[in-house]
């Protein structure tokens, strides 16, 4: 079955860096776009970025743009979230989510639910001095 498993979260100072990882497995990874996607306290989920089935066309949210970057290794099986310059408005629960399609119909499919059938778990990311 499909699993998606985020890791690498954790406490970071603002300013920092913290590197996410999300391994996926029980479907054809190379074939599906990916985004991040997080939670904070008490808040609803937010699209943070996305990355076509092939890794050349990458998308960020505004808030997040210029500071966190997305990657995937195909061959791993793994979509990456670099984030640089934290600020503690990034404190959230990361999500990993898979796309039904390798790339978004339009920019604004990535915030839209029905777009994904499959996320994972999280990773917690705290940003605090």
């Amino acid at each position: 079955q499909v699993q998606l498993v985020e890791s690498g979260g954790g406490l970071a100072q603002p300013g920092g860096s913290l590197r996410l990882s999300c391994a996926a497995s029980g479907f054809s990874f190379s074939n599906y776009a990916m985004s991040w996607s997080r939670q904070p306290p008490g808040k609803g989920l937010e699209w943070v970025s996305g990355i076509t089935d092939d890794g050349d066309d990458t998308y960020y949210a505004d808030s997040v743009k210029g500071r966190f970057t997305i990657s995937r290794d195909n061959a791993k099986n793994t979509v990456y979230l670099q984030m640089n310059s934290l600020k503690p408005e990034d404190t959230a629960l990361y999500v990993c989510r898979k796309m039904l399609r390798s790339f978004p119909t339009s920019t604004t499919s990535w915030r839209n639910a029905y777009e994904y059938d499959h996320w994972g778990q999280g990773t917690q990311v705290t940003v605090s001095s």
